[in-house]
């Protein structure tokens, strides 16, 4: 398994998840990639996003049938400006590429706003680490892990 993909595990291990990250046969880039691969629902895959909050990073984690609405990011966090973070500041953010962040096993903490709309899957599945390699989460496990502030901040597509 890529050593990121075992950074993963082992962050959902201490956190007191399963840790079982599963590798997929095919590159799972985009979430309807990823949704293909596993055979669920676009909406139960979990975008990990990071957006720049008054220059600031932060995680958003979207419903993959989300767009995310970054004046309702903005409300939830009390900021004024809500940007998209380019790839230098999600890789130094969150030691990931985009494509697969992880909601969790970043250097630091990152502050977390969580797409309530993922609470309607029973089952969600995350990045873990790279475009290849995810694990099953609950809506509730993933608050936790993220330490994620659950809202309203998408709109389905």
């Amino acid at each position: 398994m890529h050593p990121t993909a075992e950074r993963v595990a082992a962050a959902l291990r201490a956190a007191g998840a399963p840790g079982e990250v599963r590798e997929l046969d095919e590159s799972a880039h985009t979430a309807a990639e990823a949704a293909a691969a596993l055979g669920v629902p676009v909406g139960a895959i979990v975008k990990s996003l990071v957006f720049t909050a008054d220059g600031a990073p932060v995680l958003v984690l979207a419903s993959g049938d989300h767009q995310v609405d970054t004046t309702a990011v903005a409300a939830v966090l009390g900021v004024s400006t809500v940007k998209r973070a380019d790839a230098d500041v999600v890789r130094a953010a969150t030691g990931f590429a985009i494509g697969g962040v992880a909601p969790l096993g970043h250097p630091q903490p990152l502050t977390a706003v969580v797409d309530e709309h993922l609470a309607t899957f029973p089952v969600l599945w995350a990045a873990a680490g790279t475009p290849r390699t995810v694990f099953a989460t609950s809506y509730d496990e993933l608050l936790r892990i993220s330490g994620g502030t659950p809202a309203e901040i998408g709109a389905g597509r």
